[in-house]
């Protein structure tokens, strides 16, 4: 979380665009929240399931069609 929040303070103006996503196995709602909270873009908990992954990247980065609302995704 740390990190995320350093980058979103930088002086920079990408500091708030550049997509970040929580890839953890801390899947609990509160640490989803936590993430989001942080300033990351989305949260995708462990074991990586690779289609979710690719649905969540697509989204963040702006390309394809939305996936299902990260909160609500599968953990």
């Amino acid at each position: 979380m740390q990190g995320t929040r350093a980058i979103r303070a930088l002086d920079r103006p990408d500091a708030a665009s550049i997509p970040i996503i929580a890839m953890t196995g801390n899947a609990f709602q509160e640490d989803v929240q936590e993430c989001l909270e942080a300033g990351m873009n989305a949260h995708i908990a462990k074991p990586i399931d690779m289609a979710k992954a690719e649905r969540v990247i697509a989204k963040v980065v702006g390309e394809g069609p939305p996936p299902i609302k990260e909160l609500e995704i599968d953990q």
